[in-house]
């Protein structure tokens, strides 16, 4: 099951969703080395004036990431204004991007009280203006990230998905929740397989895919060409070679051994410290231990513990011996 982006061949219909705060490059090159066909980056600010700071740097770094197995580097670009989201997509693109991707599906406040994100799907015609400036300003594909409309009395999502595809986005993601709902209740997938009978580009169906079994019933039932995996990520980054491997055989894969939850998570530990730098990286870190343990069993007192630590070699030393005391115990055990 392959998919084509514009001149881009993406070889697994699995797909990490772009999430702010989590989809920094070492989890993006983590997630791409377990098995998700495409990765896509935190939203980077369309106002190209505050590229400076450095939260916005590490946002802009995608060092090593295009020889990852040869995936495209996808960029996710946020803003309001047609001139200003248009200009990011060139520099984005002079920076590296082979992909820029819209951001019309965050439902944070914070973004949505500066008209863009989800917001944007309550003015059509500025979505329009929006999707028009950016495909014609780059030369390479331009994707989109919605959701099914602004609230349940105004599921637009199939005359966006329609626009989109006139404007010539190259492949829209949408994720099956309106920004009113935020993350709560169940997601629907009915408007996903709408927009699927509607348009003839790629379509990757989000929301509450948690697992390789509830992937091939939204495939199914939507139509959709791939599934994008969001906070079903976290912590579990092997979700993208389970359900791959699941699309493909029919057949579950086993559960990660102890041993190799430990390696993954301190080479992510590693990645992390490097790229941020120690005080950086040891904050950013706790959290995505912390969801690493939330999976394990008995694991509470040692993350309240892990969060307490202050450095990177204490952070790595304190994992390695969990891990070693339970790999043993279950030998054991055994």
């Amino acid at each position: 099951m392959s998919i084509a982006i514009g001149p881009y061949i993406i070889d697994s219909p699995v797909i990490l969703a772009p999430m702010a705060g989590v989809t920094d490059r070492p989890f993006r090159q983590l997630c791409r080395k377990l098995g998700a066909g495409l990765v896509v980056s935190e939203m980077v600010t369309s106002d190209t004036r505050l590229w400076n700071s450095r939260k916005s740097r590490l946002r802009l770094d995608h060092g090593g990431e295009s020889s990852a197995g040869g995936a495209p580097i996808s960029v996710q670009i946020a803003g309001g204004d047609p001139e200003m989201m248009a200009e990011a997509a060139r520099e984005n693109a002079k920076r590296g991007a082979q992909i820029i991707d819209i951001n019309m599906g965050c439902p944070a406040k914070k973004v949505c009280k500066k008209a863009a994100g989800s917001a944007l799907l309550r003015d059509e015609k500025l979505v329009a203006d929006i999707l028009e400036a950016v495909v014609q300003s780059v030369s390479v594909p331009v994707t989109l990230k919605i959701r099914t409309g602004w609230c349940t009395d105004s599921r637009n999502g199939a005359r966006v998905a329609r626009m989109a595809e006139d404007s010539g986005i190259s492949a829209l993601a949408v994720h099956g929740r309106t920004r009113a709902c935020g993350y709560r209740g169940q997601a629907e997938f009915d408007t996903i397989a709408e927009i699927v009978s509607r348009v003839k580009i790629p379509v990757f169906a989000n929301g509450d895919i948690a697992g390789a079994e509830r992937a091939r019933e939204v495939l199914d039932y939507t139509g959709a060409a791939a599934v994008m995996i969001g906070r079903a990520a976290q912590g579990r980054p092997w979700i993208f070679r389970e359900i791959a491997h699941y699309l493909a055989t029919g057949e579950r894969l086993p559960e990660p051994s102890l041993e190799e939850v430990r390696d993954i998570l301190l080479a992510h530990l590693g990645e992390l410290h490097r790229f941020y730098g120690e005080l950086m990286g040891v904050r950013i870190a706790r959290k995505h231990v912390g969801w690493y343990l939330k999976t394990l069993a008995g694991s509470e007192s040692f993350r309240k513990a892990f969060f307490q630590l202050d450095s990177a070699e204490a952070q790595h030393a304190s994992v390695q011996t969990w891990f070693e005391r339970r790999i043993t115990r279950g030998a054991q055990a055994a």
